[in-house]
């Protein structure tokens, strides 16, 4: 008989709720229920033949999300977050990306094995207003749901909570064989996990909510719907979980303890199917679960919920009997032969703010890793649990398999590719990595003001017979851009959480290694 979890794997008294200033979730007065808002697909500009063009616009807007005005919000080529972008493994895609917003911006491809550090879209990579800039890549990973999100330095935080994230869907001809529900919009469903706080004229105002060890909003904001329900019309149903909230750890069970079958990690299906009644998604990560409804009714309503709390109503309506079977084989990964003699890299995420006790720092190379070579990473959280929090643990540029925590077999859901991985207060993960592309790439906590404050680090991927030199950004222009933007001072500048001296004003030390 198959064995059915019943516990979130992790810790109880590490959960978020019981850590730095907590918030409790709650529906705004007036708000009714209205059915989940379904990101539309974006249609490509052209294709020919294996290549296929976009334009991803980011661009200011306003969305009617309480009773009164309506909210001011950012988003790619839609209000708020995005239409879901939908590639084919072996695809070339060129995308051109514009920015349409009164400040600059970056575009960061998280979960897709693109180069770094300009195609990786982060900090290095800043797109001006009213500037437009292209980029391409070759699509060669398994099926999967990766997002694009913004990624500036030291802003990433603050314009993911004015909107700018959005699904992408890999997916490729293993996918196509599943069993599995894939009608999009009818039984799968993107599911983009947020929080928002909402002030006065139901406006955001990041810097009054600002908090250093990670915001949490009041109000939970699901693909951009407020108390959202979804129409059941089948039997079974298929829900891409996506992390999307700057902190807040998102603990889901139905009611009745309704079993999830999950099918997809962050990066792959999993090898092999687990069944759970409760699933944990920290920020960053990505599960696919598929949902049975056959002990309901017509009529029936279904919910699913955070802890305590409602988040989605599920609507049953008639529907046939599915007698489809989710395969006990989904995925083979591929696990690379690490060499022995390698050593093992040591990361640290320390405090909120520091990754192997260092602010990060714009133009600092923190480890060189060739290219192809398999190693193993060591990433321990070294805060105590009477002080310390999860901290999700997040690579660009690539996808890893996790070995042991602590020593320890992982999770039961953790076998397959991941690109973000919770860590628990004193606790040591170990990882097997991969990259497959050269590049400067960051690697950094994804509880989003932990990373605008430092706590990330950057890693050259390079090829000992062909070396590049790579142009990082500086802190110094990008203060200096900013303030353009906003009319002010350099020194006006509201960088939330990070010491720009340690962001790379000063501090050039280009080529640091801690091998």
């Amino acid at each position: 008989m198959t064995k059915i979890y019943t516990d979130y794997f992790l810790d109880e008294e590490d959960f978020d709720k019981n850590h730095f200033h907590y918030k409790k979730l709650s529906i705004p007065d007036g708000v009714e229920a209205k059915p989940l808002a379904v990101p539309s697909v974006l249609k490509p500009d052209k294709v020919s033949g294996n290549d296929v063009w976009y334009t991803i616009e980011s661009i200011e807007s306003k969305v009617q999300l309480l009773p009164g005005k309506a909210t001011k919000t950012w988003g790619y080529n839609a209000p708020i977050l995005g239409k879901t972008m939908v590639l084919k493994r072996g695809q070339h895609v060129h995308v051109k990306l514009k920015n349409s917003l009164p400040e600059l911006t970056t575009y960061h491809w998280h979960g897709m094995e693109v180069p770094g550090p300009i195609t990786d879209g982060g900090c290095h990579a800043p797109v001006y207003p009213g500037e437009e800039k292209e980029i391409e890549f070759t699509v060669n990973q398994p099926a999967a749901l990766t997002w694009l999100h913004a990624h500036p330095c030291p802003s990433t935080a603050a314009q993911v909570w004015m909107g700018l994230a959005m699904g992408v869907v890999v997916t490729d001809d293993q996918e196509a064989k599943l069993p599995i529900p894939k009608n999009y919009g009818v039984d799968e469903f993107p599911v983009i996990l947020q929080d928002r706080t909402y002030h006065k004229d139901n406006q955001l105002d990041y810097r009054a909510d600002y908090d250093a060890m990670g915001i949490l909003g009041e109000t939970p904001l699901i693909n951009g719907t407020i108390r959202p329900y979804i129409d059941v019309t089948t039997q079974k149903v298929r829900l891409l979980f996506l992390g999307g909230s700057n902190r807040r750890e998102w603990r889901l069970h139905f009611d009745d303890d309704i079993v999830m079958t999950q099918i997809a990690g962050d990066d792959s299906f999993l090898p092999h199917p687990v069944k759970m009644t409760k699933i944990m998604v920290t920020p960053g990560e990505r599960l696919q679960v598929v949902v049975d409804f056959s002990g309901y009714h017509e009529g029936d309503v279904v919910n699913l919920y955070t802890d305590d709390f409602k988040l989605i109503e599920f609507r049953i309506h008639n529907f046939e009997k599915d007698d489809s079977v989710i395969p006990d084989t989904l995925f083979e990964p591929k696990l690379p032969e690490v060499d022995p003699d390698l050593p093992v890299r040591k990361v640290t995420m320390d405090e909120h703010n520091m990754m192997n006790n260092k602010q990060f720092s714009m133009q600092r190379i923190d480890m060189k890793q060739k290219v192809g070579q398999a190693e193993y990473w060591d990433v321990t959280n070294t805060n105590t649990k009477e002080h310390g929090m999860i901290h999700p643990f997040h690579i660009h540029g690539t996808h890893f398999t996790v070995v042991s925590r602590n020593g320890h077999e992982p999770f039961p859901n953790e076998y397959g590719y991941k690109d973000t991985i919770p860590v628990r207060p004193g606790e040591t993960v170990r990882l097997r990595v991969e990259f497959p592309l050269l590049g400067v790439f960051m690697y950094h906590c994804h509880i989003i003001e932990h990373e605008d404050a430092g706590m990330m680090a950057q890693i050259e991927i390079f090829d000992p017979d062909h070396p590049k030199k790579y142009h990082l950004m500086d802190m110094e222009t990008l203060t200096k851009a900013f303030a353009e933007e906003k009319g002010i001072k350099p020194e006006d500048v509201w960088m939330p959480g990070m010491d720009t001296e340690g962001c790379g004003m000063d501090d050039a030390t280009t080529g640091a290694s801690q091998k």
